[in-house]
């Protein structure tokens, strides 16, 4: 049995344009933390007691993993990012667009790969700004790029709880 092939109307590619707002803020809200900041911890803007914005570089993935590496993450990484993003965008010309959920978290985690390639293929480097502390304690400072990619893959682990229930109610 063959199922009729959906058009870029009736799948989920129609939600690309959710990837490309993603894009947009983030390289937007990051040159103007880079034109408008002092580069380090020193710089920071105290907006709350738990929050920060800053401007820091990190050279390597979430949470600045493989950072202090000599150069060739930034590849890896940008390689990564392209693969994941082809295979979703595949997934999504695979899926109605009214299947909203998957939908939206895979368009999020575009995006934000995205965001970050541009930063890593220009910059050598990602722009974070965003720093939460409890205490002494701070979280490696992040960007709305990671933010979109770290909840469209929560969104994708909530869906399988989700769907693995629907199928054995």
């Amino acid at each position: 049995m063959s199922e009729k092939a959906l058009t870029l109307k009736e799948s989920g590619v129609r939600w690309l344009w959710l990837a490309l707002v993603i894009f947009i803020a983030d390289i937007a809200i990051k040159l103007v933390v880079m034109n408008n900041m002092g580069y380090g911890w020193n710089n920071r803007i105290e907006i709350l007691p738990f929050f920060n914005l800053l401007y820091v570089h990190n050279y390597g993935a979430a949470f600045s993993f493989l950072s202090d590496q000599a150069g060739w993450q930034r590849w890896l990484f940008t390689g990564i990012a392209f693969v994941v993003t082809a295979m979703l965008t595949y997934w999504m010309s695979k899926l109605p667009a009214k299947e909203k959920w998957n939908n939206i978290a895979y368009a999020m985690i575009i995006g934000g790969a995205i965001g970050n390639v541009f930063d890593r293929v220009v910059h050598g480097f990602v722009v974070d700004y965003l720093d939460f502390y409890w205490g002494t304690y701070h979280w490696p400072a992040f960007n709305l790029a990671d933010t979109t990619i770290c909840i469209g893959a929560a969104m994708i682990i909530l869906d399988g709880f989700l769907s693995k229930e629907k199928t054995t109610a």
